[in-house]
């Protein structure tokens, strides 16, 4: 792989949500997570939330088992989770924060007003052998807290960028640009994702210092009309017309 391609990191959250809508086994996310690494995927994101909405323990734990790429655990900055994330060190935690009323992350971790918690609880994740990712806004502040935790890298929400257009758009754009180029300069990973989409996914390649896009419910939806490994190659050629342009 090329020291400059953008790993693909596939959310299969919501093949669950379709699963739990009607119970039963089907459609079985771990089984859209292996054809997500038939296609290419570099990695499966999944998100344990506290009500269980989508993914449940029992999918966590037939992943671990079943991928033989990277599992990236998005999981909210609780005791529990903390306990499941020791017990099965997937390759990474993503903190994020979560709501139990909010239909998706509205937005990133505050890792200022939370710095004196997330502290200790990075440091046992670290500990347990589990590498450190925080779900948070383009702000340089956060960013800066991020790297003061002792997080090995953090993946910047692209929820703004993606919902705007025009003028503010590409000021958006800037927010990402410029909060990537400060995680290059302090030696922090950086990685992007929520909202990205077809339309939008290019621009955000274009910025060099981003490492990986974890994508999952734009994909999961663009599979009922082409399927999943057709719409992750498309994603992927599209990622890298955009890099081909840093």
């Amino acid at each position: 792989m090329s020291e400059n391609k953008i790993r693909l990191g596939v959310n299969i959250d919501h093949v669950a949500t379709v699963r739990n809508a009607r119970g039963g086994f089907h459609p079985d996310p771990v089984r859209a997570a292996l054809l997500a690494e038939k296609a290419g995927a570099d990695g499966i994101t999944a998100h344990l939330r506290e009500d269980r909405r989508h993914i449940k323990d029992s999918d966590i734990e037939r992943l671990m088992q079943s991928i033989s790429i990277p599992l990236n655990f998005e999981m909210a900055a609780t005791e529990e989770m903390l306990n499941i994330a020791t017990r099965l060190k997937p390759a990474s935690a993503c903190i994020v924060p979560e709501k139990r009323e909010e239909l998706t992350t509205e937005g990133g971790l505050d890792v200022i007003g939370g710095y004196d918690h997330l502290k200790p609880f990075i440091a046992k994740l670290t500990q347990a052998g589990v590498s450190v990712s925080l779900f948070i806004d383009p702000d340089l502040k956060q960013i800066q807290a991020s790297k003061d935790l002792g997080a090995d890298k953090i993946e910047l929400h692209t929820g703004s960028y993606v919902d705007a257009s025009g003028e503010n758009q590409l000021a958006e754009l800037e927010r990402l640009r410029a909060g990537a180029r400060l995680s290059g300069e302090i030696d922090l990973e950086v990685h992007a994702g929520h909202g990205l989409d077809y339309d939008t996914v290019a621009a955000v390649a274009e910025i060099p210092e981003f490492t990986e896009f974890n994508i999952g419910h734009f994909l999961i939806g663009e599979a009922i009309f082409t399927g999943l490994e057709a719409s992750i190659a498309h994603m992927r050629t599209l990622m890298n017309k955009g890099r081909e342009n840093c």
